[in-house]
């Protein structure tokens, strides 16, 4: 599944290519609790069909009874709608208490540009496009770090990256469960494992299924700050190199499967063969995942994709759930029976 912004995109390139009047909304400024973040996009036809989302459906349906029911679909300057101000639009249109989110609307994007923008996204770049406000002009530019929405008062700046990306490495059972979960997500996902017999039974479909030795597909990945290795195969010999490479890279996780002693011997490993110290592998995670008591294939997947994702988007979880800590601590509960645990 690609990511949410690059459907939008694709999806209003095919309306505008079949000659349909469309759309573009972005969210570009909040007040409050607001239900989708600054940057987010939707995409309307001129036939009332949407794709995307920028308030979970009620400003979706004010804005297709608005557009779509005109005689004429607007053309022109880009131009700002806020939703929220009162406390009776904010009941109306669904938001929270006290929320108010301000969109930009630009009307009939130019094709060549959006053309352009799709395809760039799809090769992997970054991109920035700027709209001017005054009359709607398009400029867009490769840039090599992404940026926060910005918005002055002359143009609209946002930044667009392609997908993130997750290296499983590994074909088992669990692979399976994290590769749907990523896919779900909009993850770009490539699994490698060298060994036939975890290759011969993969069923999830989406995949990239590689039978390259992992660190070599680490190098050819060329991970960067969209990026994520996850290695689920026990095997040092599968594992460690990998790890070692995605460590010299700008991976936003780099995490791998294993009971507590398992992680600690790993650790050991890098330090004493490979002349790494406790500073340089401090980002390498393990055991992985959040502690929710998983035992299962499928309940572990849940507990990793959720670490990632609370990497990805910058959340600091507490101590207590981190799946190393919370089980020292039922160990120490165990042997402590009148003691507590705090967040198990």
């Amino acid at each position: 599944m690609e990511n949410v912004d690059l459907i939008v995109l694709r999806t209003l390139l095919g309306w505008r290519k079949a000659g349909r009047k469309a759309l573009l909304a972005t969210v570009v400024r909040t007040w409050g609790s607001s239900p989708r973040p600054i940057g987010s996009i939707m995409a309307l036809c001129d036939d009332g069909s949407v794709v995307g989302s920028i308030s979970g459906g009620c400003i979706e349906d004010d804005l297709i009874r608005t557009y779509s029911s005109k005689a004429e679909f607007p053309s022109g300057s880009p131009e700002f709608l806020k939703y929220g101000v009162t406390a009776d639009e904010a009941h109306r249109f669904g938001l929270p208490c006290g929320g108010t989110l301000e969109v930009l609307l630009e009307f009939n994007v130019d094709v060549s540009l959006l053309d352009e923008l799709v395809e760039q996204l799809s090769l992997g770049c970054l991109m920035r496009r700027i709209t001017q406000l005054q009359d709607g002009t398009v400029t867009l530019d490769k840039v090599k770090a992404p940026a926060e929405l910005d918005l002055n008062n002359d143009a609209l700046i946002n930044t667009f990256g392609p997908e993130y990306r997750m290296l499983i490495i590994g074909a088992g059972q669990l692979s399976e469960y994290l590769a749907i979960m990523a896919l779900f997500n909009g993850f770009n996902v490539t699994v490698c494992d060298p060994r036939e017999e975890y290759r011969g039974s993969w069923k999830v479909a989406g995949v990239t299924l590689t039978s390259e030795m992992p660190d070599d597909v680490v190098i050819e990945m060329k991970l960067d700050s969209r990026s994520c290795v996850v290695a689920l195969t026990h095997d040092p010999k599968l594992d460690d190199l990998a790890l070692l490479d995605a460590l010299g890279t700008d991976a936003f996780y780099i995490g791998a499967i294993g009971s507590r002693r398992n992680s600690e011997a790993r650790q050991q490993r890098l330090i004493e063969h490979f002349g790494y110290t406790e500073e340089s592998i401090a980002s390498l995670r393990g055991p992985i995942g959040i502690y929710i008591g998983s035992k299962t294939p499928s309940e572990i997947a849940v507990s990793v994709m959720a670490e990632i994702l609370a990497v990805k988007n910058g959340v600091q979880l507490p101590r207590d759930v981190q799946v190393g800590v919370a089980k020292e601590e039922l160990v120490v509960s165990h042997n402590n029976p009148g003691g507590t645990i705090c967040g198990i």
